[in-house]
């Protein structure tokens, strides 16, 4: 499965004719034509990015958008026929990453998506590197770049020449 997109626009061609262009890119689309199916799917669905009408029928697109922040900090782009600058600052400041204005390229929106992605992807795979930094076993903590080394969170006083192995710090006879 790829990349999950939701997509949120109570006008049906333009939600159709966003689906046709990323699902043509290989993403999994979810797509609503309100805010309360949206917010259901962002509850269960593992998404990557949010593509928000502001003009929604029930909920619109700001507070969906505070609500997707309340938990999850995938890309969010507003898409809306909302032009003004005080909308463009307001869906900025409740958190969505980018904000495009109707009528819209759909390729332009695309290239936005793929953007965002790349954002995104690099920044949460620049915490996952942060936590390779740590290695554990059996209450055994080993920091390769501090090279301090705990068992059961006290601190092990040991010398570095009693460690060197593959490259990390690693005590002789703990393995």
């Amino acid at each position: 499965m790829g990349i999950s997109i939701l997509v949120v626009d109570d006008e049906q061609s333009i939600a159709d004719l966003i689906e046709v262009y990323l699902k043509n890119e290989g993403f999994t689309v979810y797509k609503f034509y309100n805010g309360q199916d949206a917010f259901k799917c962002i509850k269960s669905e593992q998404l990557e990015l949010a593509i928000l009408d502001v003009m929604l029928p029930d909920i619109d697109g700001f507070t969906l958008c505070q609500k997707i922040r309340e938990k999850h900090n995938f890309p969010v782009i507003m898409l809306t026929a909302k032009e003004e600058e005080i909308d463009k600052i307001t869906g900025l400041t409740l958190g969505a990453d980018d904000y495009m204005t109707k009528p819209f390229r759909p390729l332009e929106l695309v290239a936005r998506v793929k953007a965002q992605l790349r954002r995104f992807t690099k920044y949460n795979a620049a915490e996952s590197v942060r936590e390779e930094k740590l290695i554990g076993f059996s209450g055994l903590v080993l920091n390769k770049d501090t090279h301090i080394c705990t068992l059961n969170e006290k601190p092990l006083a040991l010398l570095p020449r009693s460690f060197l192995f593959c490259g990390c710090w690693v005590p002789i006879g703990v393995a």
